[in-house]
């Protein structure tokens, strides 16, 4: 049997903490999971994706598009598994679906975190998404990190009110080496004409502006900031029931291969990943993600 979970009932940021209790509370007890032999049987597989673009989503022609479901989809391939139902759901329900036995695979590119390795079990990153900068086209002063603007004239524009704010402060960037903006649509124009260097936004926001202009362009080999001794970077993987140990090894071997083509990097910076985004997913395991807070 398959119950369903209210959706909604989970914040995405620490929803998963309360996931088991609120399982607990409904009277529902962990079900079993399709097994790997279940699944290569059938040919068949459930996998969840949460509507984010660029992570999972699915497009107006109700095909699964992303860094997750392209990944996964190739290592299903690999696998012998063609049939590929899609479940479309909010982010919040994810991690109570794979509980539920819903699907088999949450495909979302979610972020591994301490609190929701409680939960579900995950594959290595597939994935990590950081900080960059969008520069002038052949990038005249050759920035490639947020400490280039700690010395020197070099200017950084930055959202009002965007996280970057802090960033930049806490590494110690001068208040009047920045450059405030109202919105993303303003970058283009702010870093074309002069008025700044550079735009400090996430990588992915960066690789998106950048397609809309031939004047712009993501810096290349850009460094994460670190902050209190911490790299600013989130890594994404596949998730699963944790009782499916024998799936996600599964997927873990398969992606491990994977990773070593020129396909797999292509597949992500398709999607807007920078080269930092794309190389930083080897950076941190999930053990170590798991055990961050420990």
């Amino acid at each position: 049997m398959r119950y369903n979970i209210n959706k909604g009932l989970i914040n995405k940021g620490i929803g998963t903490l309360i996931a088991g209790s609120v399982l607990s509370c409904l009277g529902v007890s962990a079900v079993q999971a399709a097994t790997l032999q279940e699944i290569k049987d059938s040919g068949s597989v459930r996998i969840a994706v949460a509507n984010e673009i660029p992570y999972g989503y699915m497009d107006m022609n109700g095909e699964a598009k992303g860094a997750g479901p392209d990944v996964i989809r190739h290592i299903m391939e690999e696998m012998g598994v063609d049939d590929i139902e899609w479940v479309t759901t909010n982010f919040s329900s994810l991690i109570p679906g794979l509980q539920a036995d819903r699907f088999d695979i949450a495909a979302a590119e979610m972020a591994v975190l301490p609190e929701r390795c409680q939960q579900v079990i995950y594959s290595e990153p597939n994935s990590s998404y950081g900080e960059g900068l969008l520069v002038a086209e052949g990038n005249p002063k050759d920035l490639h990190a947020f400490t280039d603007f700690v010395d020197g004239d070099a200017k950084v524009a930055i959202m009002a009110g965007a996280d970057q704010l802090d960033m930049l402060q806490a590494l110690g960037v001068p208040q009047e080496n920045m450059v405030t903006i109202s919105s993303n649509a303003d970058a283009i124009s702010t870093v074309s004409t002069g008025r700044a260097d550079a735009y400090a936004a996430t990588s992915l926001t960066v690789g998106e502006l950048a397609e809309k202009s031939d004047a712009v362009e993501s810096a290349a080999q850009f460094e994460d900031p670190v902050v209190d001794g911490e790299e600013v970077r989130s890594w994404g993987a596949f998730a699963f029931n944790k009782d499916n140990t024998e799936l996600r090894d599964a997927v873990n071997q398969a992606l491990e291969e994977y990773k070593q083509t020129d396909e797999w990097r292509q597949t992500l910076m398709d999607y807007g990943f920078s080269e930092a985004d794309v190389d930083g997913s080897g950076h941190r395991t999930t053990e170590e993600l798991c055990t961050a807070d420990s």
